[in-house]
């Protein structure tokens, strides 16, 4: 094991390793190619952008796969920054992080000087050195915080106004302020939520993205329920849990049951956990693959369990994977187990869902609207209206976002909120966007647009007077929401 300091490098092997940094940090990660230059939107994880190829973030830990990250990039960095914006790091301790190998050794620990003025710190970097990878611990930091870190490596913002001669727009970013116009360098993402669990050290929860097959969570007629038999004997561990939780009992689909044989099949070939596996299909394109359209979604990825009931137990023993089986939310469930031909250790997959529908739709948008007219209300603010054109234009964005595979406010030819607005029929002149990825319910999301500057400032605008809200689900975080006021 190393003990690095700034500037010391030393090799990694071969595989996936972990960072971890405990404490009340906010960790996030730069995927960059040799020119030091992020490619695009999907090069920034962080905590509602959990995933991009070779990279995933479950709370302070990040995994780095190096063979698997995106063609042409070469480095991934390692950024820390306080949990709390409005502590700065000078007032915390040193963040420390501790680098482990895909069998659990630890290979490194570096913790830096304590930072002063600084906001944002550099912590480590894995880097390209010839055919194999190195680690390199950093310690640099920005005083100007995120924006510093945009302008170091060209991380692209949304503005939050348009082009000259178009209307205004309090869009809400998915990256950090543009150095130019940042008052406040804090990031505007909205927070998401983690889900599922694994095994503890190796497994990270479910929260990988991936390409979605097409366009979910648009009204029209859900999948015919397809409810199978337990040969496992799974749900009388299960449905005994939910019912001591006060949640009610669960029932097997055979769609996702299947979803789950599929992905449990495909970890055990590569002997690893993840939602991104070598066929390159993420768990929840398995489940729409498989007919099974949703409103909300959870799953558990684990090994090492023999039995349904060892299996339950493991899930019962951490309180967010406990969370996540006892969720009242979900109706449905899929599980299956396949054993790795080479260890002979059981791969699982558990999928728990609620199916969509128009009527589920409609409820959960209205209770969106309700949830940030309260908001509104606590501010002394007047409620705003849901407005048809509106929703027309969010429900489509969400949908795009899964169909195409991107999560931006700027569509890929170009699209913004204004212009979606606008081809929905509406002729409101202040347009405003929120988006965020990930959440399972109106109340997780509200309350991460809330947690965030410059969606929470959306959401308290006087000027807006409507609403409109989307989602879909299908795509790699799972459920993706789009906030789309007007004025």
């Amino acid at each position: 094991m190393s003990e690095l300091v700034p500037g010391g490098n030393t090799p990694l092997p071969d595989g996936a390793v972990t960072f971890r940094v405990p404490g009340p940090f906010d960790v996030s990660a730069l995927v960059t190619d040799d020119g030091g230059k992020v490619r695009g939107d999907g090069d920034f994880v962080f905590y509602n952008q959990p995933a991009a190829p070779g990279v995933r973030l479950d709370g302070d830990r990040l995994t780095v796969d190096p063979p698997r990250l995106r063609p042409g990039a070469s480095r991934v960095t390692l950024v820390v920054s306080p949990a709390d914006l409005a502590t700065p790091l000078g007032r915390l301790p040193s963040p420390s992080v501790q680098v482990t190998a895909p069998d659990g050794r630890v290979l490194a620990r570096f913790t830096p000087p304590r930072p002063q003025r600084e906001t944002v710190l550099l912590l480590a970097e894995v880097y390209r050195h010839g055919p194999a990878w190195k680690l390199r611990a950093l310690g640099q930091g920005y005083a100007d915080g995120l924006a510093g870190i945009a302008r170091d490596f060209g991380v692209d913002v949304t503005e939050d106004t348009p082009p000259p001669g178009g209307p205004a727009s309090g869009t809400g970013g998915v990256r950090p302020p543009r150095p130019q116009r940042a008052p406040d360098p804090a990031p505007a993402f909205a927070r998401g939520s983690a889900r599922g669990g694994g095994r503890p050290g190796a497994a990270p929860d479910a929260t990988a993205r991936g390409t979605a097959p097409g366009t979910l969570g648009m009204p029209g007629t859900p999948g015919t329920p397809e409810y199978g038999p337990d040969p496992d004997g799974f749900l009388g561990p299960v449905n005994s849990a939910r019912a001591a939780a006060g949640s009610p009992p669960v029932r097997l689909d055979a769609r996702l049951t299947a979803a789950a044989r599929s992905h449990a099949g495909a970890m055990a070939v590569r002997g690893t956990l993840a939602s991104e596996v070598p066929d390159g299909v993420f768990v929840h394109q398995r489940v729409v693959s498989a007919g099974y359209a949703y409103l909300t979604i959870g799953e558990h990825l684990v090994s090492g369990p023999r039995t349904p009931h060892e299996f339950v137990e493991y899930c019962l023993s951490d309180a967010r994977s406990r969370r996540t089986l006892c969720d009242p939310a979900f109706a449905d469930a899929g599980l299956a187990h396949v054993p790795d031909a080479r260890t002979g250790d059981l791969y699982w997959t558990a999928l728990w869902a609620k199916p969509f529908s128009p009527a589920g739709l409609d409820r959960t948008a209205r209770e969106v609207v309700a949830l940030t007219n309260a908001e509104r209300g606590s501010a002394g603010l007047p409620p705003l209206t849901a407005d048809a054109t509106l929703t027309t234009a969010a429900q489509a964005h969400s949908a795009d976002m899964v169909a195409r595979d991107f999560y931006a406010h700027i569509s890929p030819e170009g699209g913004r909120p204004w212009d979606r607005a606008a081809a929905a029929g509406s002729t409101h002149r202040a347009i405003g966007e929120n988006i965020a990825c990930g959440q399972r319910s109106p109340a997780e999301v509200v309350q991460g647009w809330m947690d965030s500057p410059g969606h929470r400032a959306n959401i308290l605008k006087r000027d807006f007077t409507h609403i409109g809200i989307g989602l879909a689900g299908g795509g790699r975080a799972g459920t993706y929401w789009t906030q789309l006021f007007g004025g």
